[in-house]
């Protein structure tokens, strides 16, 4: 049988390639955005299967080869074939980079068969939080962590640079911001119970039921649905999520960066909405609060002085993430409503307000550093390209 034509080319293009090196070596422009095209397309098979994976728990009792997991292991499989690329040839990262990627794929590796192992000695694994699944997106904040800072430095300036780092960057928010969804999905499922519905099957419930020891009641729905503290979703959003937006207009450096990123990682929230529920899986408060949080950020940057602007930024963001989460909470929850013919505020997680100050602590704390850290290596003058026109 023939080898078909492209094949052929594809390997004739390549083998050359194929050859030991020492990562920072040049990179020919080709090859460098084959690599970097590669990843975006590995995490992108990765956001869909996890996007897939939440509603998919909160429906059908677990199963290691449920389609969310096989589609979300298509794009790891890819990603460490990247990582031996890159890792072998030394073609499209610094030593830097490198060290970030094959740490954070390596973490994941190890991190898979412990939560296997997890599952099979604990059962229903109830928290997005517990400490395997934590593993696992620690392993993805390191991968991309390195994706992004070898894309930056090697990538030559131009609107596609700026436009792949941003991406970059959605990916990177969407891994951090992930186990948030535990309380997006959580309230909603909540709130269909109390008007008298639920989103997950029976065999399901069952199972949480026996694991918790409990009638299949409101209490074991809340242990299942929301088995963290509330304070936890908006403090998390704030520090974590925020301080991913603060470093995405620091290193694309123009102002929108943050809004656009966040607007990103939201708008494909928005887009799978009703993919998943008109297919009969169950629905998520959407973050729609992380884009007023972005314009937030990028507004910040127009103080010059990076201390102050670390304090009135933080101070401003975490005012207007707590004040869009109420606003949020209420008006989504009122639309929702309309649409399902449920009651109930279901636009957002459970907000303690008080929080607000440990999240505005948090986030400055987190500011400060990274303003400390541009400080001492400015970002523009760190730039090394790789990849040569």
């Amino acid at each position: 049988m023939r080898t078909p034509a492209i094949v052929r080319n594809t390997v004739a293009w390549a083998a050359p390639h194929w050859a030991r090196g020492q990562a920072g070596r040049e990179t020919p422009p080709d090859l460098f955005r084959v690599l970097y095209y590669g990843w975006l397309v590995a995490l992108t098979l990765k956001l869909l299967g996890s996007a897939w994976d939440v509603s998919w728990h909160f429906k059908w009792l677990r199963d290691d080869l449920a389609p969310p997991h096989l589609l979300n292991s298509a794009g790891t499989v890819l990603a460490v074939a990247l990582t031996i690329v890159h890792g072998y040839t030394g073609y499209g990262v610094d030593r830097s980079a490198l060290r970030l990627i094959q740490w954070g794929t390596g973490v994941f590796l190890v991190a898979v068969p412990l939560d296997l192992i997890n599952h099979r000695v604990n059962g229903l694994d109830i928290t997005s939080w517990s400490p395997s699944h934590i593993m696992l997106y620690a392993g993805t904040f390191l991968m991309i962590a390195g994706v992004i800072r070898g894309w930056f430095m090697g990538a030559p300036p131009g609107r596609e640079r700026t436009v792949v780092l941003g991406a970059f960057f959605a990916f990177f928010l969407e891994n951090v911001h992930f186990p948030e969804q535990h309380q997006e999905y959580g309230i909603l499922s909540i709130g269909a119970w109390d008007n008298g519905a639920t989103y997950a099957e029976p065999i399901l419930l069952r199972f949480a039921a026996d694991q918790m020891g409990r009638p299949i009641d409101r209490v074991m729905m809340t242990g299942f649905a929301l088995p963290v503290p509330d304070t936890l979703y908006p403090v998390y959003a704030v520090v974590a999520g925020l301080a991913v937006l603060v470093v995405a207009r620091m290193m694309i450096g123009r102002f929108g960066a943050a809004t656009l990123v966040a607007a990103g990682y939201v708008g494909f929230r928005t887009l799978i909405w009703p993919l998943l529920t008109f297919t009969g899986f169950p629905p998520s408060a959407v973050p729609f609060f992380l884009v007023i949080g972005g314009l937030c950020v990028d507004l910040a940057f127009a103080v010059r002085m990076p201390v102050v602007r670390a304090v009135l930024g933080s101070a401003g963001v975490t005012a207007a993430v707590y004040g869009a989460l109420a606003a949020q909470s209420a008006i989504m929850g009122q639309v929702y409503g309309t649409l399902t013919g449920q009651s109930g505020l279901l636009g957002a997680p459970p907000l303690v307000m008080s929080s607000a100050v440990w999240a505005g602590a948090g986030l400055l704390a987190v500011w400060l550093a990274c303003e400390w850290l541009a400080g001492r290596q400015p970002i523009e003058a760190r730039v090394i390209a790789t990849a040569t026109p």
